[in-house]
């Protein structure tokens, strides 16, 4: 297929999330798609206006690290001016923790992955991985994004998210009473949505913890839904 849009992938950060490995899996969709893929280890790559202007599809993993305010004032600007942002987990809703103008653009801000029973815990990364669904909402049903894709189970993390109603929830995850947890109600966090920003287009899906996870069928076919859903389908 000849390549007819842009991609940038942006990744780096924090290594747990296996920022390289993570995005390496949907590299070759997107060129299947028919995007050209440039790959930048730096998000100092959204301070230069010219490669910006000519991004359709901007695909961020960098989980929390820092970004300047010239590459942040680019990124908004150009997905205030039709470029697309995708992501999953940490490397899009745990970018950037000191940027308040970040989190208002995502419209989520990761802020726990509650854990198993303390006896249970053993001191590495599985302590985190619950068994969880992620639930389709009606709005997801009639979306192209979840379009086939019933309710399904999950064990990893489970994002417990901030947000705000400008974001369209096509899928909830639902944290649970424990007795060992201090919350005294199930709390229902997005666990997939989208969002308009100016002529931009913006998607999230918090689940992602591995290239594991990233493989499992629905979670993958979600994000590469997502990303073509997010990009700009005409460069202007």
């Amino acid at each position: 297929m000849t390549a007819t849009r842009k991609a940038l992938v942006v990744r780096g950060g924090w290594e747990g999330h296996s920022p390289i490995e993570a995005t390496e899996v949907f590299i070759p969709f997107l060129q299947e798609q028919g995007f050209e893929v440039r790959v930048e280890e730096s998000n100092a790559i959204y301070a230069d206006e010219t490669v910006m202007g000519e991004t359709d599809l901007i695909v961020q993993s960098v989980t929390m690290s820092e970004i300047s305010d010239d590459a942040l004032k680019g990124l908004r600007r150009a997905v205030a001016a039709g470029t697309g942002l995708a992501g999953w987990h940490g490397g899009i809703a745990d970018s950037y923790r000191n940027s308040s103008d970040y989190l208002q653009l995502i419209g989520g801000q990761f802020a726990t992955h509650p854990s198993k029973h303390p006896d249970a815990c053993v001191g590495d990364p599985s302590d985190n991985y619950l068994p969880h669904t992620v639930a389709v909402t009606d709005l997801g049903r009639a979306h192209e994004i979840m379009a086939g894709i019933e309710d399904f189970p999950l064990e990893t993390e489970q994002y417990w998210v901030l947000t705000d109603d400008l974001n369209d929830v096509l899928a909830t995850t639902t944290h649970p009473v424990q007795p060992y947890h201090p919350w005294h109600r199930p709390i229902v966090s997005p666990a997939v949505w989208t969002r308009e920003w100016g002529q931009g287009r913006i998607f999230v899906a918090t689940p992602g913890h591995s290239p594991e996870v990233l493989r499992d069928e629905n979670v993958r076919t979600i994000v590469e839904r997502g990303m073509l859903w997010a990009s700009r389908t005409v460069s202007e």
